[in-house]
């Protein structure tokens, strides 16, 4: 064999297995998916991550073919259910679709079961700010108003949020930074929480936009403030807390779809074209802006991650410093 032979074909052996990995990684995206997808909810059936995960469900069902379950597997805040997806075999078989709580679990419950490293972000599918809402016997026409009365009678405003989640974080900020003290009452649930304020238990709660949003157009509560940078469509007459000037972070819910780490990149990204498809069809962005109030985003993975990482930064600073307890 000629030396120029030799090199040739040493050459050639050598691109071979250079390029192994990479057609390898295409034929495992190729022959995907094998059997059943799996969409993890790590909340129970209502709410609103249910019934996002089953629009997005029914319109890739239908868009591809595939046999795609959502399996429901509630407890601890999404906790057990998140420990579930990050321990599934990294095959592409299995995803899970959680909320914006999902992020603050490591903040609030030592000992979890799973590693924020373990689970990989795929997109987040879209977002809404929260409200805040007076009951209408309450004389507050504004957060602002709120805050004032807050002022002069330190304690007796009561203000419904939610146990371990972003409103109990962003309220207690507000306490701090605006020099306020309102009267937090945690609750474990957005059933008892919506019954108190439409009860008139509580003075004022803060929640998502989308369990608010109907109480608000038949007049059993009366928004007073929203947390997003700019007016939300759905309360086009109800400033921001910006606008008004109360001291405090922008705040969102939202809803975002994760992977086993390890996933192949290749199913990763058919995975997120087809959710992105599924979320982008006209049918169901109208929904999911009907029924939750939601901007859309299907952001990339890179964009996913990012996010989290700076939301993580700046509410894990605030419960650290203020010592917030997730019960």
């Amino acid at each position: 064999m000629t030396t120029f032979k030799r090199r040739t074909l040493l050459a050639g052996a050598a691109a071979a297995a250079l390029g192994a990995p990479a057609l390898a990684r295409a034929q495992g995206a190729a022959d995907w998916p094998k059997g059943a997808l799996k969409i993890i909810v790590p909340f129970p059936p209502g709410g609103s991550t249910d019934p996002v995960a089953r629009i997005i469900q029914a319109k890739m069902i239908e868009n591809t073919g595939w046999n795609i379950l959502v399996d429901n597997k509630p407890g601890g805040t999404g906790a057990v259910g998140s420990a579930i997806a990050a321990k599934s075999a990294p095959d592409g078989q299995t995803w899970m679709l959680t909320f914006d709580s999902h992020i603050l679990n490591p903040a609030f419950a030592s000992g979890l079961p799973y590693k924020d490293s373990e689970l990989f972000n795929v997109m987040q599918i879209g977002r809404t700010p929260q409200a805040i809402c007076a009951h209408p016997d309450r004389p507050y026409k504004t957060f602002a108003e709120v805050i004032a009365d807050a002022k002069a009678r330190p304690g007796k405003v009561n203000v419904g949020v939610l146990g371990a989640s972003q409103a109990l974080v962003l309220m207690t900020l507000i306490k701090k930074e605006n020099g306020v003290d309102l009267n937090l009452i945690p609750y474990k649930g957005g059933g008892p929480l919506n019954q108190d304020i439409l009860a008139g238990v509580t003075d004022v709660a803060i929640g998502s936009l989308t369990s608010f949003s109907p109480h608000v157009r038949a007049n059993k509560v009366r928004a007073l403030a929203v947390t997003g940078e700019k007016r939300t469509p759905a309360l086009p007459d109800t400033p921001t807390l910006i606008e008004q000037g109360v001291k405090a972070f922008p705040s969102y819910s939202w809803w975002g779809v994760y992977a086993p780490t390890g996933t192949p990149r290749p199913i990763v990204d058919r995975m997120h074209a087809e959710i992105k498809k599924a979320v982008l069809a006209p049918d169901v962005t109208q929904k999911f802006i009907d029924q939750f109030n939601m901007e859309i985003l299907t952001t990339s993975p890179e964009e996913f991650a990012a996010y989290q990482k700076s939301e993580q930064e700046r509410w894990f600073k605030v419960i650290k410093d203020n010592d917030i307890k997730g019960d």
